[in-house]
């Protein structure tokens, strides 16, 4: 598999955050209101109305991309063995957050959230403050260098050892100009081996199926109609680009509710549910690192 040339600092474009703006809806103010929360303004609530036209269970879609985060970590911090996460474009803070299910299967669990948007990291500050072993940052995925050269980040989190990378609902909203594979190839060279990258992002599936693709052409419009910015809806071919280098664990590149589900569904999928996929790749260790850790 080729992978695209990695964008020029030049090229790399992320929506303005739009934090205290209350003229502007807000991503993240938009997905608390989508999951029941109290965060958002009135602007926010009437973007959310516009997705609502073209996907009238969008709401269920939050809910489950919740849902995939919380079993994924719930492996990592268990099976897995990881004990130290980055959370890239981690929102504002709601009910079952990552260090909740990463320390309730190992107290030490240390876990970083970073967003872009300056009220999440207030709000973020403010509720996570009581816990020694969580930070939440300012900071951009595209930042130079990424956020594992962030001097905020290594400070809590060692480089050096494995990391469990979390870049859910944060992909979709980059914009054509800027390539996630490249994007995230910087991340996985600068990772330590044995380290996880878990992703999600919205999912055009072109030829595989013609309605579901309409229906991801409509939910873009809606995305750009209500003032979000791009809500991109990308290939599978273009999202397996992304765990270039990794070791993509089982099930593989699925629609979340079949990766490793919590039980039988209790009811239908909904059009608007399939159209998100998720994986996460494994940064095997070489046979040198290996051998010198016998």
């Amino acid at each position: 598999m080729s992978m695209p040339a990695l964008p020029s600092q030049s090229q790399r474009y992320i929506r303005r955050p739009v934090g205290v703006d209350t003229t502007r809806p807000s991503i993240a103010r938009v997905y608390d209101y989508s999951l029941g929360g109290k965060d958002n303004y009135d602007v926010d609530r009437t973007a959310w109305a516009h997705i609502e036209q073209a996907a009238p269970r969008y709401g269920e879609v939050g809910r489950m991309n919740r849902r995939w985060l919380q079993r994924v970590v719930r492996y990592l911090a268990g099976s897995a063995g990881i004990d130290q996460f980055l959370d890239i474009g981690a929102g504002l803070p709601t009910a079952l957050n990552t260090h909740q299910i990463a320390q309730h299967e190992n107290r030490h669990a240390r876990v970083v959230y970073v967003d872009n948007d300056p009220l999440c990291a207030v709000h973020g500050s403010a509720l996570l403050a009581q816990n020694d072993n969580i930070r939440y940052l300012r900071g951009d995925l595209l930042e130079p260098g990424t956020l594992l050269e962030n001097r905020d980040v290594i400070r809590y989190l060692d480089p050096d050892r494995p990391i469990g990378l979390l870049v859910c609902g944060v992909l979709q909203h980059l914009d054509d100009d800027i390539c996630p594979a490249g994007v995230m190839r910087e991340y996985i060279t600068r990772l330590p081996e044995g380290s996880f990258v878990a992703m999600t992002s919205f999912w055009d599936p072109a030829d595989e199926d013609p309605e579901l693709h309409a229906l991801a052409d409509q939910l873009e419009n809606a995305f750009t109609a209500s003032g979000l910015g791009p809500g991109r809806h990308r290939t599978r071919e273009q999202h397996l680009q992304i765990f270039h280098g990794l070791e993509l664990l089982a099930p593989g590149l699925t629609e979340l509710d079949d990766w490793w589900p919590s039980g039988p569904p209790v009811r239908s999928r909904a059009p608007e549910q399939r159209l998100v996929l998720g994986g996460v790749g494994f940064k095997q260790r070489s046979n040198l690192s290996l051998v010198h850790s016998r």
